[in-house]
C-alpha cells in the first residue's frame, strides 16, 4: 500500500482577552469594517485550497462570538470552520488543547499551520509560499521576516542598556506550520512555560525550523495603532 499524503489543517488559537489593547473586547473580535478581526484571519486560510479544514480554540464563554464569525464565511468560502471551547491560560496551552482535542482525526504526518486570530492582513502569496517550501521539510517552518531596525535593550529605568545586533535576527510571524505529532510533542514537552510560538517549542527538541520570507503587511494587532494600520491594508486589498 503507498504511503498516504499529509492533508493541510489550520488552527487558530483565540482565547486570549488582548490586555495591550486597552479594549474592554478581546482583540480578535474588534472589528474592521464592521467585521472582527478573527473573520479577516479565519477568510485567509479558508481561501487556501489545500488547507482542508480550520480549527478556532476559544474560551468557553465564546463560542457565540467564535461562531459568528464562521457564519461570516459561509457561502463565501467552502473550507469546514469548526468551533473548539477548550481554550487555555495561554497560548501554548489553547493550542496544545487544540491538538489533543483533535486526536485521532489528524495523522500523526498531516500538517498543522497555527495562525495568529489577530493577524488580519495575511496574503494568499505569503500562504502559498510558506507551504509550498515546508511540504517536503523534516522540521517544519514559519513566516518571519529579517529585522531591518535597530534594537536596543533597555535597562531597568528604561534607558539603552546596549545595543542588540541585528544580524541574523529575523521576527517570528504566524502561521508556523509543523507535522501534528510534532507539534504536540514538543507542546506537551515544553509544558507550556516561556513558549511564546510553536516554533518556539519544536526547537526545544534539537529541530531547527525553516525561515519562510514573510510580508511586513501581516502585522499582528497589538496595540490601538496598530488596528488602524490594518485598516488600511485591508481597505486597499478590497
Amino acid at each position: 500500500m503507498p504511503p498516504s499524503v499529509p492533508r493541510y489543517f489550520a488552527l487558530v488559537p483565540a482565547a486570549g482577552a488582548g490586555s495591550r489593547m486597552g479594549a474592554n473586547t478581546p482583540k480578535q473580535y474588534l472589528e474592521i469594517a464592521g467585521r472582527p478581526l478573527l473573520y479577516y484571519a479565519l477568510r485567509a486560510l479558508a481561501r487556501e485550497t489545500r488547507i482542508e479544514r480550520i480549527f478556532v480554540v476559544v474560551a468557553t464563554g465564546e463560542v457565540a462570538f467564535a461562531q459568528a464569525c464562521v457564519e461570516l464565511l459561509r457561502g463565501l468560502e467552502g473550507r469546514e470552520v469548526r468551533v473548539l471551547p477548550c481554550g487555555g491560560d495561554t497560548r501554548a496551552a489553547s493550542v496544545y488543547n487544540g491538538l489533543s482535542a483533535l486526536a485521532g482525526e489528524i495523522a500523526p504526518d498531516d500538517w498543522v499551520l497555527v495562525h495568529d486570530a489577530a493577524r488580519p492582513c495575511l496574503t494568499a502569496g505569503a500562504l502559498t509560499r510558506l507551504i509550498d517550501r515546508l511540504a517536503e521539510d523534516a522540521a517544519g517552518g514559519l513566516l518571519a521576516i529579517p529585522l531591518a531596525d535597530t534594537l536596543k535593550r533597555a535597562d531597568s529605568e528604561q534607558r539603552v542598556a546596549l545595543t542588540q545586533p541585528r544580524a541574523g535576527l529575523w521576527q517570528a510571524q504566524t502561521p508556523q506550520m509543523f507535522r501534528y505529532a510534532t507539534l504536540t510533542e514538543a507542546l506537551r514537552r515544553s509544558g507550556f512555560e516561556d513558549v511564546t510560538d510553536e516554533a518556539s517549542a519544536v526547537e526545544r527538541m534539537g529541530l531547527k525550523p525553516l525561515l519562510v520570507a514573510g510580508e511586513a503587511r501581516n502585522l499582528k494587532v497589538t496595540y490601538p495603532e496598530d488596528l488602524e494600520l490594518a485598516r488600511l491594508i485591508l481597505e486597499h486589498e478590497e
